[in-house]
């Protein structure tokens, strides 16, 4: 008889305050997208811990009485890892570690990075992993308890009177010299590639973080992407070409965004992101069966702007219709206030969405393919627009080319 595989979660806290710019209520948001972190990084929330305060306490971010607290727990309840929401300065992490012995500390940033050095598969991405960690690590160094192995020794490689703590930042700095050095030629090289790939447009798939890019990449491209439901399951860049009627094009798709989505990634992951940069159309998923899906919309758009791709055309993909469930208020129940987490589909239509207008907005549900032909005809439409409007008729290799320059030139002398 087969053994069950047996799965050992560390048993984690977790740690988040309440303060003047961040509700009770986008607390627990934040709580529960970071339990579903741990949970992607192989640990398990049996606690959670919050305070009201005006601003992070400076020294160890919480109180001294709920830092007190905290340790009690971990000490009673042999707690390994304890995560806190925001990304802690390394004096704050320092000083944590000096009072909670007992277990590995960590913040969000952090977590996100070892979720990163797990998923990552491949060369690049690793490299790209690697160079976040080093940049994270770099000032963190005073509060390591343990020596980095030595990469580098020997006569003449140390000065004098260099001491053990500096010593181990130099040689941080130089792999991160190395590491930027290594990916700057992996970018040229994937720089080469999108330049290779012809006058075919670009559509990107963008979005927050599990919304169903990577399950709509599959039903659209027929490819076998990695698909879980676990938050980053995809890392490398997959570009598959796709045909829709007549036409092919290049679509990629993504790693996906998330709140307070740490700085180190961003920059070591520009050559991902210039997919996004260099694409011709964006299609942002959205995962609509989520509560707070306007939250995503909004940090997706900020990012966007941050890497100066939010003036690109877009499609809005809203997935995952068939899991959407709203909360329903009884009709003698008077107490009870109507709020978006009320709306059914068709009212969030005449919400914001109508504003968005038809040719931009889509309902669809990737997993079960509802609202598939109308999502293929869409895409088709502006991508087959973009060919028309961008490229000269004879690099474009399909039959219905001439027929639709006459149309479109047709149309514009009935307008004039």
């Amino acid at each position: 008889m087969l053994e069950k595989e047996v799965i050992n979660f560390e048993k984690t806290a977790i740690v988040g305050i309440v303060t003047q710019n961040q509700s009770e209520e986008k607390l627990k948001e934040y709580l529960d997208e970071l339990e579903f972190l741990t949970f992607t990084a192989g640990g398990e929330v049996v606690k959670r811990f919050s305070q009201k305060m005006e601003r992070p306490n400076p020294k160890t971010f919480v109180g001294t009485g709920k830092i007190e607290e905290i340790h009690q727990f971990v000490k009673e309840n042999d707690i390994s890892t304890l995560v806190f929401d925001d990304e802690l300065s390394p004096s704050q992490q320092k000083n944590i570690s000096k009072i909670i012995v007992e277990c590995k500390i960590l913040d969000r940033t952090h977590l996100i990075l070892d979720i990163f050095a797990q998923r990552a598969e491949t060369s690049y991405a690793r490299t790209q992993v690697e160079l976040a960690q080093c940049q994270y690590l770099l000032p963190r160094l005073s509060g390591m308890w343990t020596h980095l192995e030595r990469q580098k020794g020997g006569i003449g490689m140390r000065g004098p009177g260099e001491t053990e703590i500096e010593t181990d930042r130099r040689i941080v700095r130089d792999r991160i010299a190395l590491l930027k050095e290594k990916i700057k030629s992996i970018d040229k090289q994937m720089g080469t590639q999108r330049g290779n790939r012809g006058a075919m447009v670009r559509v990107a798939l963008v979005g927050y973080t599990n919304v169903g890019k990577s399950t709509l990449m599959n039903a659209v491209g027929k490819s076998d992407v990695f698909v879980e439901n676990k938050l980053f399951a995809t890392l490398d860049t997959t570009v598959r070409k796709v045909v829709i009627k007549n036409l092919p094009f290049l679509l990629s798709d993504t790693v996906g965004f998330i709140r307070k989505l740490p700085t180190q990634l961003v920059d070591s992951f520009k050559s991902t992101l210039d997919e996004v940069r260099e694409a011709d159309l964006l299609l942002h998923v959205v995962d609509i069966s989520h509560p707070e899906f306007e939250d995503h919309i909004a940090s997706v758009n900020q990012t966007l702007l941050d890497i100066k791709a939010n003036e690109k055309p877009v499609i809005m993909v809203f997935n995952k219709i068939d899991a959407y469930k709203h909360l329903t208020i009884d009709e003698d129940d008077l107490m009870t206030e109507k709020t978006p987490r009320h709306y059914t589909l068709e009212e969030w239509k005449s919400t914001w969405m109508s504003r968005v207008g038809e040719q931009n907005a889509l309902f669809i549900s990737a997993t079960k393919k509802e609202n598939f032909e109308e999502f293929r005809e869409r895409v088709y439409e502006a991508v087959r627009h973009i060919h028309i409007t961008r490229f000269p008729y004879n690099k474009f290799l399909y039959p219905d080319y001439k027929d639709a320059v006459e149309k479109e030139e047709k149309d514009e002398e009935e307008i004039e």
